[in-house]
């Protein structure tokens, strides 16, 4: 009877520790759905650990010793549900140390009450099983529901622009003043986290030329050459050099951006009157992660550690890595099942204005080698929903220059 307690105990105290952040938290409602079913499971156990007082003692309810095994068979249930998705990864976590036991205990325990029968002073035993297994089916719905097809089902969508404004001279300095739009709007079904974001503004100078007959020649001539993209081919422009004039950051590390919210920045980026550019061109990149796969702790994340500072503990040499800010903090799952069953996730973004965007989401400790291995993170960050968006243009100086009057 003790032993029986006992575990009936545990198990209901770890049934909480699992339902209870996706039941207060969780973003969608099937996932507050399984977050309730888990808790409520806990309390069938700890009135199953009631029952079993009384099915070793005085035995005053005959449905006891049913109660009894319904909380072990619940018991079985989830934690072979947890052993199973232990046994994708095989990683170490602490919450292994109770699961483990108590499967084997629940094996134990279904073993002992199968032997005894405990389901005999039910009066319809037929009905009681019926029940048990609709209850493990609404589960096993909600559960598939809430991990497979409603993250996949719901759309992501993103409206981004770039876009350059009239041009106004400034008599007092050699130089023009170029606005800078950038705009971006959550278009899609489901809420983001801006994991890294930058916009990068770069003038290109060019070798002007008569042109070949063949633009195939011409390209092919180009290739390789600093500058020249392999998938860009021009037949008047030759060996292109880019100048980067300004760069930034959109928003912080970890801001939200939710269904139909938009956000708009202006900018002013100056351009030399005798500038030797034939075109001005800004790159707007941004990478998401999806709100309804994982909760990130914003405020761990949104600190930047520079990573010349050898205080920081992310310290880089510059001559291996520039100077860059890095944003790092923990990641956690919205379907708790997977958090203890893995060992902690962390996300990282890397910025630097010379164009370093990096974001990652793995388990590794940073390290300025690199961020870990690169298959585990392309599975984090699928399974987290984490992609870019990305959006650019290009405007002629002429035009620019010619908008201000110079």
């Amino acid at each position: 009877m003790s032993l029986m307690m006992a575990g009936l105990l545990v198990s209901m105290a770890f049934s909480a520790v699992i339902g209870w952040p996706d039941a207060s938290g969780a973003l969608t409602f099937a996932q507050r759905i399984t977050g309730v079913l888990f808790v409520l499971s806990g309390v069938v156990q700890g009135v199953a650990a009631i029952a079993a007082r009384d099915h070793w003692g005085r035995r005053q309810f005959r449905a006891s010793g049913a109660l009894v095994l319904l909380g072990v068979i619940i018991v079985l249930a989830t934690d072979s549900l947890l052993l199973f998705l232990w046994l994708e990864e095989r990683e170490y976590t602490h919450h292994v140390l109770v699961y483990m036991p108590m499967w084997c205990w629940s094996v134990w325990a279904l073993a002992l009450l199968v032997r005894e029968k405990s389901w005999k002073g039910m009066p319809h035993p037929k009905k009681f099983a019926a029940g048990v297994v609709a209850t493990a089916l609404l589960t096993a719905v909600s559960l598939a529901y809430s991990t497979m097809y409603q993250p996949a089902a719901a759309p992501m969508h993103f409206t981004l622009k770039a876009e350059f404004g009239k041009a106004w001279e400034d008599r007092s300095v050699p130089y023009v003043h170029v606005p800078l739009t950038l705009y971006v709007k959550n278009t899609g079904g489901i809420p983001v986290y801006i994991i890294n974001n930058i916009y990068t503004v770069r003038g290109r100078g060019a070798l002007y030329s008569r042109g070949e007959e063949d633009l195939t020649a011409e390209w092919r001539k180009s290739v390789g050459r600093q500058g020249r993209r392999e998938g860009e081919a021009e037949l008047y422009v030759d060996q292109l050099r880019y100048t980067t004039i300004s760069s930034g950051r959109f928003s912080d590390s970890g801001s939200s951006l939710d269904v139909g919210q938009e956000y708009s920045m202006k900018r002013v980026f100056q351009l030399p009157k005798n500038a030797e550019y034939d075109t001005v061109s800004v790159e707007f990149e941004i990478s998401y992660m999806r709100k309804d796969r994982g909760k990130i702790d914003v405020e761990e994340f949104g600190f930047a550690h520079p990573s010349w500072d050898e205080n920081s503990g992310y310290y880089c040499p510059p001559v291996i890595c520039g100077e860059q800010l890095i944003y790092r903090g923990r990641v956690r799952h919205n379907n708790n099942l997977i958090n203890v069953t893995r060992k902690p996730r962390y996300v990282t973004a890397v910025w630097s204005p010379q164009g370093r965007f990096i974001s990652s989401i793995s388990s590794f400790r940073f390290n300025y080698s690199g961020l870990g291995d690169d298959q585990e993170e392309r599975r984090e960050l699928e399974g987290y929903g984490a992609a870019k968006a990305r959006a650019d243009s290009e405007v002629a100086v002429a035009e620019l220059l010619g908008s201000a009057g110079v």
